[in-house]
């Protein structure tokens, strides 16, 4: 009787360790998606439709948060968010900074779209070219003028909003959601995005930029693919007909190397597309001051509204 008590003394000393020990774990691995964000403050006469499911994929729905205004005399401009995060983590309820867009009368759309984890590459872009879709298709619902569509993100959301929008019409990834009709995009905002998968993955950039696994496990089982990689880079699809691109990036990056937008501003400049390049001095991968992210916000309104789709 005493062996069996002890035993079970034991175990139950084991069991609660175990348990202990995976609560620190879970503690301190602490998911984006089991985070709490501040809601997204929005003016009266803005609408919020949020967890909106623009796509299905198997039993994963795509969901993006919507903030419209129902009521004003014409359609609005519309700029749609992807949130970045190596496309391994991140969830839309991170994003925030979009009062300058509320102030300048957008309808803003905040994405999410798979991670890695539950679908490698092109899965991430399939999903953002869904979304665009979506709006495009519901564009009266959401009283949007779908010649007024600026796509943004930062990091792996400025890889995806580059790929959103220089496919224009190239349908190739968009096999989850067919469209005959016109797909064209009349901005793009680039913060510190990934434009060249491949070079990301496999060029040395010098011992200031850190290797960085996420690009090998968004490749997946075609990581050493160079020909796929480079179908999901945006450099393999710039041409003429691009849309005006605003790059912004710190030159001290040791995530996504700022050669990358060098490299990218030159390829614009090339073929005559309207393109600029905002350099923030000795700043890194994103997380600027409060002062630089609304001096940007400044900028990229004025970018934006500066295009000739945008100014009527």
């Amino acid at each position: 009787m005493k062996k069996h008590l002890l035993q079970f003394v034991c175990l139950f000393i084991a069991l609660n360790t175990v348990l202990f020990s995976f609560a620190q774990e879970s503690e301190s691995i602490k998911p984006d998606s089991l985070k709490k964000y501040k809601p997204i403050e929005y003016p009266a006469t803005y609408k919020a439709n949020l967890d909106e499911v623009y796509t299905n994929v198997g039993d994963w729905n795509g969901r993006m948060d919507i903030y419209y205004q129902p009521q004003n005399s014409k359609p609005t401009p519309v700029i749609i968010n992807i949130h970045g995060g190596g496309w391994k983590n991140g969830v839309k309820e991170s994003q925030g900074g979009f009062h300058a867009f509320f102030k300048a009368g957008f309808t803003v759309v905040n994405v999410e779209y798979r991670m890695t984890n539950y679908a490698t590459a092109p899965a991430a872009v399939e999903d953002v070219r869904c979304a665009l879709i979506y709006m495009i298709k519901n564009a009266k619902q959401f009283n949007i003028d779908v010649n007024k569509i600026a796509v943004m993100g930062g990091s792996a959301g400025g890889h995806l909003a580059l790929m959103t929008g220089l496919l224009g019409n190239n349908s190739i990834f968009d096999t989850n959601c067919k469209f005959d009709g016109k797909i064209k995009v009349s901005a793009i905002i680039d913060k510190w995005g990934i434009t060249d998968v491949w070079a990301w993955a496999y060029t040395d950039y010098g011992p200031a930029v850190r290797k960085s696994r996420s690009p090998g496990d968004w490749l997946g089982p075609k990581k050493n693919d160079q020909k796929f990689a480079m179908s999901v880079s945006p450099v393999n699809y710039i041409s003429k007909n691009s849309p005006p691109t605003l790059i912004i990036h710190g030159d001290a990056d040791s995530t996504v190397p700022y050669k990358q937008s060098v490299d990218l501003l030159k390829m614009y400049q090339d073929v005559g597309v309207k393109s600029q390049l905002i350099t923030v001095e000795g700043g890194g991968h994103g997380k600027f001051t409060k002062e630089k992210n609304a001096e940007l916000a400044s900028q990229i309104i004025a970018f934006i509204m500066g295009l000739d789709p945008f100014k009527n």
